[in-house]
Parts: C-alpha cells; structure tokens; sequence
C-alpha cells in the first residue's frame, strides 16, 4: 500500500487560506479554485477538499450550528488552525503570497529572481495590498456574498467593513471575526458610525442618520432594517469585543 504524502507548512497555510475564503458550500471537490491548486500541489482535488472538510471540524461557529466537517483533523491541521488565530496578520498576508506564487508561471518566477530588491516600501505596499485581499474574500465568503443588513447579493457593491477600525486597531486588521460583509451605503454609514450593531446583533440608527429621513432614498436605505438581526455568517461570527468598540465610538457620534 502506497504512503499517504504528508501534507507540508506551506501546504497546510495555503489550505487554510482556501478554508478562509470558500463559503462553507464550496468545500467539495469539483470547485474550481480547489481543482487548480490541487492540480499545482500535485494532489488530487478530492484530497485538498477533504483537508478543508477537516479544518472546518475546527470552527466554533460551524459546531454552534450543528455541522461538524470531517473528524480526521490531524495534529497539524490544529496546530495551523491555531497559528491563524493567533496572529491574522502575518498568516494571512504569507498563506496569499504562497497562493500568488502558486499561481505564477514558471517563467515569471524565474524572472522575480533575477529582479533587483524591491524597496522596503514597496514591498510593505505589496503585503498591505496581499492582507486586504485575503480580509476580503474572506469576510464576503463568510456571509455567503450578501450584505448582512440588506441582503444585498452584487459583489461589485459589497465591502468588507471593519467593525473595530483599521487605523486604530492595526492587531486586527486581518482578523475575519473584525469584518461585517456590508453594501456601499451601510459600510459608509458603519464607518462613519452612523449605525451600529447591538449585542444581540440587531440593527441601531443613530438619531443623525434619522433626523435626515425626509430624505425618501436614505429613509429606505436604513428605516426598513432598524431593530432587524443581520445575517450572521457561515464562518467567522464577528466578536463581541470588536462590536462593543464600535458602539463605544457610535454613542459618541
């Protein structure tokens, strides 16, 4: 009987990325994205979605709602589970550049060898660009493409907002459970902290936002959904914490 190959570091971050970014229905096999980077680890499609099935044994948010993934989770698929968790940031950026080079032809890569060093600058611009990717994809597929609010399914006019912001919470600017997949408008007004979540995840306007109602296109963009519960997500429930700093800043306003 022929060995199983061990899966590798790199192997396992590049899985994970996938895990991230996947909505919880496309862990399967004939999914396009596992397909090719099966194809480039030289393993089969069936095998890197059974790897996925396995770290998604490891989400919380999937226990809590009564799916359990494949049992086979190795030792090292925990401890990768872990490593994430505990550090978003670097995982995250470093899981995206290995699917980047996974991706590239071999042409190309032999090319980037020969390049002059980039700048330090440069090469900060190109891991702050890597991580908002990854933050992306994964927020969005976390709630299943649709704004958690409206409902709103059109990934041109979606954003992965921040609940805990950028600039003054930069631990957690890759953190999937720091995210709320909004529409354009609502991800303005969450920023701006003219709405805000409660702690039963129900939706607050700010008397702001509701003093400006006579305004027939802003009074349906929001009136509809105050007191309403988003959408919670597939992976990733925003944290509690995240969302009580976003409050604080909202009863500023």
């Amino acid at each position: 009987m022929a060995l199983r190959k061990r899966w590798t570091r790199k192997e396992l971050l590049m899985a994970m990325n996938l895990y991230c970014k996947l909505p919880f229905g496309k862990l399967d096999q004939r999914t396009p994205e596992i397909r090719v980077v099966a194809n480039k680890l030289g393993r089969t499609p069936s095998s890197l979605a059974m790897k996925l099935c396995n770290l998604a044994s490891l989400d919380p948010t999937l226990q809590a709602r009564g799916i359990k993934g494949l049992e086979g989770a190795s030792r090292a698929d925990r401890a990768i589970w872990k490593e994430f968790h505990q550090d978003w940031n670097t995982l995250a950026e470093e899981s995206e550049r290995l699917i980047e080079e996974l991706h590239l032809p071999e042409t190309r890569q032999v090319e980037k060898r020969l390049q002059a060093p980039e700048t330090t600058e440069a090469l900060g611009l190109v891991k702050q660009r890597r991580g908002q990717q990854f933050f992306r994809q994964t927020v969005l597929a976390s709630f299943n493409y649709r704004c958690c609010i409206t409902g709103n399914p059109m990934p041109e006019l979606l954003r992965a907002s921040h609940i805990a912001s950028w600039k003054s919470h930069p631990e957690h600017r890759l953190n999937p459970k720091n995210g709320l997949c909004l529409a354009a408008t609502q991800d303005a007004a969450f920023d701006r902290h003219l709405i805000t979540v409660d702690e039963d995840l129900r939706l607050v306007l700010s008397k702001r936002l509701k003093d400006h109602f006579s305004n027939q296109s802003l009074k349906e963009n929001f009136q509809p959904y105050e007191g309403q519960k988003i959408e919670c997500p597939e992976k990733f429930e925003p944290d509690q914490s995240f969302l009580e700093v976003h409050r604080s800043q909202f009863s500023k306003n």
